[in-house]
């Protein structure tokens, strides 16, 4: 499994937020669902908060894939 990264404007982005942002979801209801079921993983840690703030340098694995919370550049 390699590893992407994902860049996210600086403050505060959400788990569920974040996997739209990914790609790997098409909507919210489907993050919501999906990490309710324990399908998400924050830095090994099984999430079930759709909620949970994210920071750069957080791993997150979801569906086969590690996505790695990076600041955008510039930023």
């Amino acid at each position: 499994m390699g590893r992407q990264q994902v860049a996210v404007r600086p403050g505060v982005i959400r788990l569920g937020q974040f996997l739209k942002l990914a790609g790997v979801v098409d909507t919210g209801g489907e993050s919501k669902l999906r990490i309710q079921e324990g399908e998400a993983t924050v830095n090994g840690e099984v999430e079930t908060r759709r909620g949970r703030q994210l920071v750069p340098g957080d791993l997150v694995e979801f569906a086969g894939e590690l996505l790695e919370v990076v600041a955008k550049a510039g930023d």
